[in-house]
């Protein structure tokens, strides 16, 4: 009984692996501070599903793939965005600044260093999901800004 436990285990896990095999690894440039310690803390903690696409290996460090095609792409250790005036959105107590391009939004994280990038297609992935998925790993850099809009300033009378 144990043997054919054993070879049943054995052949599951060749199986696996085969399967993993079939999906390419991602081509993606590692961001310029990949290797910043926090990004490893972000990394571990990264779903292995996220907006319904499966994540996939990458051959950079500190970024991580979602989809086959990729339909999602994370990066961290990018440039920390200073003040902006692009939309800024709290989502689960996570500020992430929001840029639209013709066919992918951007969304990076503010006030936390490193920061973390993330690409998705918005007509393919849910920007909410995704941004409430990632708040469990994001959320391992401590912030040391947030978002502010302008009905939070103080501007003197004149």
């Amino acid at each position: 009984m144990f043997s054919s436990r054993a070879a049943l285990t054995a052949a599951v896990l060749t199986l696996a692996a085969g399967l993993t095999a079939c999906t390419p690894v991602a081509d993606i440039e590692a961001a310029p501070d990949a290797g910043n310690p926090d990004c490893a803390e972000v990394m571990v903690a990264l779903p292995s599903e996220l907006a319904g696409q499966e994540q996939r290996k990458t051959d950079s460090q500190a970024s991580s793939a979602w989809g086959n095609p990729s339909k999602i792409i994370l990066r961290c250790g990018v440039p920390v965005p200073g003040p902006t005036t692009d939309a800024c959105a709290t989502v689960n107590g996570v500020d992430w600044i929001l840029r639209e391009d013709d066919t992918t939004w951007t969304a990076t994280t503010y006030g936390r260093e490193p920061a973390v990038e993330v690409i998705f297609d918005p007509e393919e992935v849910s920007s909410s999901t995704l941004l409430v998925q990632l708040e469990n790993s994001v959320a391992r850099i401590e912030p040391t800004r947030s978002c502010v809009s302008s009905s939070d300033l103080e501007l003197p009378a004149q």
